[in-house]
């Protein structure tokens, strides 16, 4: 039974479009996009991708950004649960290993698989209990849903959730092999976007069950598994469609209060135009939807995380973020915002994160009162 309320009291955003939360946020209300074209990826094209701009390790980066978090949110470790979720986990350690010539007895499996995140922190921080989530691109996502089901029904009080998917040959080149990466930054739910970009970023949150000063409530979750393929959604959104639905369900609300839906939107058009039909058919008149890829890219496993703090954004600062621009829509009962951001009130928004092999996850947030 769900007992308590649960609210994210501290969010903070690393990505190739900010070193912050703050620089984040500008640069998808001014639509300055962080993918540029790298070599050294792909054997015969550059790639089109999102990178940190920093002479800091993936590593470095994730101890630097963690510390901050609990120094800034005033928590403490030995009271707090951490929820990791990522897709890639130690890859990128694996690959550098192999490179410089190490022999794969030489790998080192509690720094490869998704626990190298969890154990990359065990050494600096002490948490309460340590969760690692590894469900592709819906990772971060699930970690932020069981940290709210675990707060709300009263078995931790703090959750610290970081999503976290560094760069690696493997997922740019399986993307590559899939044929879906855009060689230019990608049109989410544009008819002719050439696909999307692989990226990597941090997001962290804390959620507690005690409320701050501009606290946004986190009002619900809804998961689904389509199974219908891989790699592809089901054509028909039904996935999509429960995972909203219950959502929305979960968190009491009607889907006519839903003020804007930040989408998976990858630039796929699998992904896009099943979302896109999912939408309308859950909610008719459809709220603003958005997605933010075309300035982050694709962060994998720490897609839920940052998408997750784009919404409570968009409830604090009563934003709704465009999408970029749309030149043919893959849906034209789709409400997408685009330029200029719109200033109205937003007081319910939902997150979607959607998966390889029909893995769906749904968060709503809501203005704390």
């Amino acid at each position: 039974m769900l007992k308590n309320r649960v609210f994210v009291n501290y969010f903070d955003a690393l990505s190739c479009a900010g070193s912050n939360e703050r620089e984040l946020w500008q640069n998808i209300l001014e639509q300055k996009s962080g993918i540029k074209t790298y070599e050294g990826f792909l054997p015969d094209s550059k790639a089109a991708i999102g990178k940190i701009d920093s002479a800091a390790s993936f590593k470095e980066l994730l101890l630097y950004q963690t510390q901050k978090a609990v120094k800034q949110s005033g928590i403490e470790a030995a009271n707090t649960a951490l929820f990791i979720g990522s897709s890639v986990g130690g890859m990128q350690n694996t690959e550098k290993r192999l490179q410089n010539g190490a022999a794969f007895s030489d790998i080192d499996p509690d720094f490869h698989t998704i626990e190298a995140i969890k154990n990359m922190l065990g050494f600096s921080f002490s948490f309460k209990e340590n969760f690692a989530f590894s469900t592709a691109c819906t990772s971060s996502a699930n970690a932020i849903g069981f940290a709210y089901e675990c707060i709300s029904k009263g078995i931790y009080e703090t959750g610290l959730i970081i999503g976290a998917d560094a760069i690696s040959l493997t997922t740019v080149c399986g993307f590559n092999a899939l044929g879906v990466l855009s060689d230019g930054v990608c049109k989410p739910f544009c008819y002719t976007s050439g696909g999307m970009n692989v990226a990597e970023g941090l997001g962290i949150l804390v959620l507690s069950g005690a409320k701050t000063e501009n606290a946004v409530e986190i009002l619900g979750a809804g998961y689904s598994s389509d199974a219908y393929h891989m790699t592809h959604p089901k054509p028909n959104g039904t996935g999509a469609f429960e995972a909203m639905s219950r959502a929305l369900k979960n968190s009491k609300l009607k889907p006519v209060q839903i003020d804007y839906i930040n989408a998976h939107g990858t630039g796929t058009k699998a992904n896009d135009t099943t979302e896109a039909e999912a939408i309308v058919s859950l909610f008719g008149k459809t709220p603003y939807v958005s997605s933010i890829k075309n300035i982050i890219g694709h962060t994998l496993g720490a897609a839920g995380a940052l998408e997750a703090i784009v919404a409570c954004k968009a409830i604090s600062e009563n934003i709704i973020p465009p999408n970029g621009q749309i030149i043919q829509s893959v849906n034209e009962k789709c409400r997408f915002a685009t330029n200029p951001p719109l200033k109205q009130e937003v007081n319910f928004v939902m997150s979607n994160s959607f998966a390889f092999g029909g893995n769906n996850t749904s968060l709503v947030f809501g203005r704390a009162l």
